[in-house]
């Protein structure tokens, strides 16, 4: 008994409970509600029922996050248990056909005021509802409000929805125009005392439900006791509904807030994991609390802080391990102490070098202050994959390339370390936030491509509201963070978290549906789709066109990493079968070629080596990869340059001939080039070439799109908004950009849906 059955987010912090509890379910009616316990030292919190299934058994509670007991009741998990809920308790609501019927519901409010609705419309009434919040998010239940309405209003404060106003401006724009018989008003007390003094004033019978202060909730007690026409009466009794007109509110609600002192001090009992039901500060750098810690400690102390070392494997150890993680991520006290290094810049620069635009300083801040859950929703406001981009994103040529530190001759603040920490102590903590979610406004958007960047977009544009479905052709979401990113660099557990995180969030995924083949984006159209994103990658390898180079035994980075990552080649109870080189050559000199490398080593070479023709500066490939590898005693062969492989009988690769090079002038790129040593070549014995030298784009996408303008190099033609010549078509990521970074296909993503929800809108 009293097990949660479900859980939803409504909004940051309000949630759906359905709770096992089939005698309750049995018996309740309208305007009845419970008394809830959580833990033997728990207090006793009345809740109105918001439905009730009689065939599952359960009841449907909507809680809120205002104390220390809600907060707590919150934090329960589906498959948890309420230590006690009791009930039914109160009068049931009148019914009857009165005629006309407002319903006012304002935030959590509307939740009891749903089955007031839906039985005052069996009953026959012409029911109008107002459902105010202060903002869009704080709207709950509307489709089902709607469902049992004649007319919805909605208003909101701030006019982020529907009508910009106070719930008694859409009542009154109701009594105004037709006559009202009756109205029903359940909310904070305040907006209830409001819409009664309108009300009155149009001589309008209005019941209230009041949620006042309880113990026992059966009269026992007499906390709950009100005002009601000169006389005292007992909600939980009596009420809770009561005629709204003859309620004494301000003696209500001052002895409402009759223990909010202690209140706040018991909210001190929340021990730091349950930080995300903290409430929410201000998100400005002049919030109190970031001033708070500005004074904490002066700007010379923090710049003398040294940047931490993230804990590593060893490396003997793990180039012979397959699948652990290379770095073993921060502590919580190494997290603080960088976190303290941030000078909460006023004009902060590493905003400007991160492309999906994370308020970089209000996240690390939050670590600072201990708070590491409200610094991973900070980071989940703006990124999809916060736990993968901490892991493989350049951090050091985009947003620390930025900090101010770099200035003063110390080393940048360890952004994605701690980008990483938060991502990873949210999952660990198994208090996962979902992000605000709009309204569902039933379009369909299609996105091809489960990679980073038709992640960020589809996460997008299921934060606006919209029916997300996304396409892979593989067997595994993900893309290239699946196929591409060895697990000792990004481990799939981190990924698939990420992408249920999505499913949450109202994302679908369909595998092994290739667009351009199994289906046309015609057959997407068809189906009522008013949007796609493109987002199908560069899984085209590249290669050099020299002699030998279609020798058995030489295959591309892409066939290599996907056999092994995607289809554990290596395992023993694998179908897919690898070479298992005991010299290696892998041509190239950026990620991927790291990535190549780093893997043949752990599945046994012997010799391990990276050929690349320019020097080792040139190399785009992130230090942090560089170092692991030479730590893993990787060989690297600069300024060679494969000219043709040679083979044995059988056509197995067995040596390949090197052109020492040395370097020239810049190239458009900045980049010295790689000019060739006359007659300096040099032979070495291998058994396996990876070839890692760039991949285009993979033409099936772009090529059964009529009418789609493609570029030289087969990638989609878009605008400054990632809109392609088709205007219900944009793209971004690999398929544009021809070959980058995760974060700079998610920033794509991200723009993409920015566009494409407000070309939509309008």
């Amino acid at each position: 008994m009293n097990k949660i059955i479900s859980k939803e987010r409504f909004s940051e912090k309000v949630f759906k409970l359905e709770i096992e509890a089939p005698l309750i379910a049995k018996s309740r009616r309208a305007g009845h509600f419970v008394i809830v316990r959580v833990g033997e030292k728990g207090e006793r919190m009345p809740l109105t029922i918001a439905g009730s299934n009689i065939q599952k058994g359960t009841i449907t509670l909507v809680v809120q996050e205002v104390g220390l007991s809600s907060t707590r009741l919150c934090e329960l998990n589906e498959g948890d248990y309420i230590t006690d809920v009791v009930g039914p308790l109160g009068q049931a609501t009148h019914i009857e056909n009165y005629g006309t019927v407002v319903c006012a519901g304002g935030g959590v409010g509307v939740a009891p005021m749903l089955p007031i609705v839906q039985a005052l419309k069996a009953a026959g009434n012409r029911v109008i509802t107002v459902l105010a919040g202060r903002s869009k998010d704080l709207i709950i239940l509307e489709k089902e409000i709607r469902e049992s309405s004649d007319e919805v209003i909605v208003m909101t404060d701030d006019g982020s929805y529907g009508r910009k106003g106070l719930v008694t401006e859409g009542v009154e724009e109701v009594i105004k125009r037709e006559k009202v018989n009756r109205c029903f008003a359940i909310g904070p007390a305040i907006m209830m005392k409001f819409v009664c003094l309108l009300t009155k004033k149009y001589e309008i019978p209005t019941d209230v439900s009041l949620n006042t202060i309880m113990v026992d909730g059966t009269g026992m007690c007499g906390a709950c006791r009100i005002t009601v026409g000169g006389k005292t009466r007992f909600v939980c009794v009596d009420g809770p509904e009561f005629d709204g007109h003859q309620v004494d509110f301000d003696e209500m609600l001052k002895r409402m807030g009759a223990f909010k002192s202690i209140e706040r001090e018991q909210m001190s009992k929340l021990q730091p994991e349950c930080e995300a039901t903290k409430e929410i500060d201000d998100k400005t750098r002049n919030a109190p609390w970031r001033l708070e810690l500005r004074k904490a400690m002066k700007a010379k102390e923090r710049t003398t802080i040294p940047r931490v070392e993230m804990n590593e494997l060893d490396p003997e150890y793990r180039s012979h391990s397959k699948k652990e993680e290379v770095n073993q991520g921060l502590t919580a006290e190494q997290a603080v102490t960088e976190a303290k290094r941030c000078l909460d810049c006023a004009n902060p620069g590493c905003m400007e070098g991160c492309p999906v635009g994370i308020d970089i300083p209000r996240f690390v801040k939050y670590i600072e202050r201990g708070e590491f859950l409200e610094a991973a929703k900070t980071l989940k406001e703006t990124s999809a994959l916060p736990a993968v981009c901490g892991r493989v994103c350049p951090q050091e040529k985009q947003c620390e390339s930025k900090c101010i530190h770099l200035k003063m001759n110390e080393e940048a603040v360890a952004i994605g370390h701690l980008e990483r920490f938060a991502a990873d102590y949210e999952r660990e903590s198994g208090q996962i936030s979902v992000p605000v979610i709009a309204e569902k406004n039933n379009i369909k958007i299609a996105v091809i491509g489960s990679g980073p960047a038709g992640l960020a977009f589809a996460g997008d544009m299921a934060k606006y509201g919209y029916n997300v479905t996304v396409f892979e052709a593989l067997h595994e979401i993900g893309g290239v963070l699946k196929y591409g990113i060895p697990e000792f660099r990004l481990p799939n557990n981190i990924v698939d978290v990420e992408i249920d995180n999505l499913s949450k969030m109202g994302v679908e995924f369909i595998k092994d549906c290739i667009v351009g083949k199994t289906i046309s984006v015609d057959d997407l159209k068809e189906e009522g789709f008013k949007g796609v994103f493109v987002a199908s990658g560069a899984g085209l390898p590249n290669f050099m066109n020299i002699p030998g180079e279609n020798s058995i035994n030489i295959m591309s980075s892409n066939e290599y990493l996907t056999r092994v990552n995607l289809m554990d080649a290596a395992s023993e109870d694998s179908d897919t079968p690898v070479t298992l080189g005991k010299r290696v050559a892998v041509i190239g000199g950026g990620n991927t070629a790291m990535d190549s490398v780093r893997t043949a080593r752990r599945l046994g070479a012997e010799r391990a080596m990276i050929v690349y023709r320019r020097s080792e500066e040139e190399m785009p490939a992130r230090l942090e990869e560089v170092k692991h590898a030479k730590e893993e005693g990787i060989e690297f062969l600069t300024l060679h340059n494969p000219i043709e492989y040679l083979a044995d009988e059988l056509g197995r690769v067995k040596q390949v001939i090197l052109q020492k090079m040395e370097l020239g002038e810049p190239d458009e790129s900045g980049r010295r080039s790689p000019i060739a040593i006359p007659g300096a070549t040099e032979t070495i014995d291998i058994d396996l070439a990876i070839v890692s030298v760039g991949v285009s784009p993979n033409p099936i996408v772009p090529s059964s799109i009529k009418g789609l303008e493609v570029g030289r190099r087969g990638t989609i033609t878009v605008d400054e908004n990632m809109q392609s010549s088709i205007p219900m078509i944009y793209a971004g990521g690999d398929i544009v950009r021809g070959g980058a970074t995760v974060i700079l296909a998610m920033g794509d993503g991200r723009k993409a849906a920015a566009s494409m929800h407000e070309q939509l809108q309008n």
